[in-house]
């Protein structure tokens, strides 16, 4: 199997091309170092790595070179704050760059394109939150991504690409970005931690987020690729978490009792929590990795 990875060097991407090569496909990497989040990017030196610009049509297309089976787009201005300072920048990114891949896997013939969305699509929805609520964008950011999505699916009704739409509720771990106050709050915790800082809460804390960790998404998007032929099972929108959702103010205990509160910020939603029936009886995915326990092995 040939797999194309893009942002394929960021934190969720180089996740996945790892287990993809553990389980013997051949890689191709696409990423342009975007990011001003990470510290550090992972190239994986057994993929085939090319540094480019997902908007960059002659470029990507040259990437996708002849072969490519399965498609994993994972690049994204992925950070709501940054999209709400540029939206340009964001839509530019997450709307046309999206538009860039699906068209290069169109013209490629890939069996399958995986693409990654978000659970900020929801907004003030009630939770759980199913894939069946309405789209409810409180900034730029999920505008896009939204945007991402609706293009994917209108490439498998139209174009007969075969796509499936994952939207990750918020995802922490391994090569998790730490840089800058929009970085994850897990990570934002860790650091702050390691620094002797106070752990900054925005807010009041009492927001609540369904936890997701890297490897549970990156099984989630192989079993999508490859677990369910079924060609019903493209041009959807699968929830990717755990269905279970904490406030910051209680991560923040799991860590450090030195907490500060800083600002509340705009456009973000207060409560996210995933029903994951849909992905569970589809590709048979659920959520292995605990929260708590895998703060418990950092903090060791």
């Amino acid at each position: 199997m040939r797999s194309l990875v893009t942002g394929g060097a960021g934190f969720i991407g180089s996740n996945l091309v790892d287990q993809l090569l553990k389980i013997g496909h051949e890689v191709t990497v696409v990423d342009n170092e975007f990011s001003d989040a990470h510290d550090q990017f992972y190239w994986n030196p057994k993929a085939y790595n090319v540094n480019c610009d997902i908007r960059d049509y002659r470029a990507l297309t040259n990437a996708f070179g002849s072969g490519i089976d399965y498609v994993f787009h994972l690049a994204a201005e992925a950070r709501i704050q940054p999209a709400i300072k540029n939206p340009i920048e964001a839509v530019s990114i997450n709307s046309v760059g999206t538009c860039t891949v699906l068209q290069c896997a169109r013209e490629a013939g890939v069996k399958r394109l995986i693409y990654s969305s978000t659970s900020s699509s929801y907004g003030m929805n009630p939770y759980p939150n199913v894939e069946t609520q309405p789209d409810d964008c409180l900034n730029p950011y999920s505008v896009s991504k939204v945007n991402g999505e609706k293009l994917s699916t209108m490439y498998t009704d139209l174009f007969d690409l075969p796509t499936v739409i994952l939207r990750y509720f918020n995802v922490y771990g391994e090569r998790q970005p730490l840089r800058g106050q929009y970085a994850p709050v897990i990570g934002i915790f860790l650091r702050q931690l390691a620094a002797g800082e106070p752990l900054t809460i925005v807010g009041d804390g009492d927001q609540r987020r369904d936890f997701t960790h890297v490897s549970d998404v990156v099984n989630a998007n192989i079993m999508a690729a490859i677990s369910n032929p079924d060609p019903q099972a493209c041009g959807q929108v699968y929830n990717v978490g755990t269905g279970t959702n904490y406030s910051v103010n209680e991560i923040a205990a799991m860590i450090s009792d030195n907490t500060i509160n800083i600002p509340p910020r705009i456009g973000e939603s207060r409560i996210t929590q995933a029903n994951v029936d849909k992905i569970w009886k589809t590709f048979g995915w659920k959520s292995k990795v605990k929260l708590e326990d895998w703060i418990k092995g950092a903090l060791s």
